[in-house]
């Protein structure tokens, strides 16, 4: 299978609050544990999946990519 996100960058970590539902933790937690065996790494903290879903779900969005283009 072939996730959306490849390996995680070991990147300066940056302090975030946020609150999740737990299915939602739940989902980040297994979805860590999926990356990691694709990879062949051991599993990251789910909280470091969020910057990267962020970023590959905005680099993504068409409708934001055409509003963007459009205000400048």
């Amino acid at each position: 299978m072939k996730l959306k996100l490849g390996p995680i960058a070991d990147d300066k970590p940056v302090k975030v609050t946020l609150e999740l539902p737990a299915a939602l933790h739940r989902d980040l937690a297994a979805y860590a544990e999926v990356l990691a065996r694709e990879a062949g790494q051991p599993a990251t903290d789910p909280m470091k999946l969020i910057v990267p879903m962020l970023e590959r779900f905005i680099a993504t969005d068409r409708g934001f990519a055409k509003a963007r283009r459009s205000t400048t």
